[in-house]
């Protein structure tokens, strides 16, 4: 993986400048639970799209745990996330987030309200979209106010 590729906390950065001005044009439109849904739609589409064209880059063409956990870098470049990892094998990747720069950058920005739906609800789209037997499993979330992040990963057999 090459490290001249941006890292996803400074993409978000940039997508969630842009994102705010077009939410805020929506909502005044529309109102607010239909300008976040309409967002959320987008955001969950676009993870998708990512995610195939990630798993695409797999060797051999076929996606896979490891090939998955391999990609991470690209979120924790920046000490974006500090993981806590709890099991790593073929079926399986279970972590902890002890600390997420996404949620604190969106604070900082003024969109604390917006940051689940700009970043957390990729998560599990992007799985759908790298392997339609990934799944993942999480409970709670910096984002939402809890102390950890609990991802559990499974690839269905």
């Amino acid at each position: 993986m090459s490290d001249e590729r941006m890292g996803i906390l400074r993409q978000r950065r940039i997508e969630a400048a842009f994102a705010k001005g077009v939410y805020e044009e929506m909502k005044a439109e529309l109102g607010e639970a239909q300008a976040k849904a309409i967002l959320s739609r987008a955001v969950v589409k676009m993870a998708k799209a990512t995610a195939a064209e990630m798993a695409k880059d797999a060797p051999g063409g076929e996606p896979s745990l490891a090939h998955f956990i391999a990609l991470q870098p690209l979120w924790t470049k920046d000490d974006a996330l500090r993981i806590e990892t709890l099991r790593q094998d073929e079926t399986h990747y279970d972590f902890n987030v002890t600390r997420c720069r996404y949620a604190e950058m969106y604070r900082e920005m003024g969109l604390a309200d917006l940051g689940a739906v700009l970043s957390c609800n990729r998560d599990g789209a992007f799985c759908e979209g790298y392997h339609p037997k990934m799944k993942l499993e999480r409970t709670q979330t910096i984002m939402g106010g809890a102390t950890h992040c609990n991802f559990r990963y499974t690839m269905e057999e």
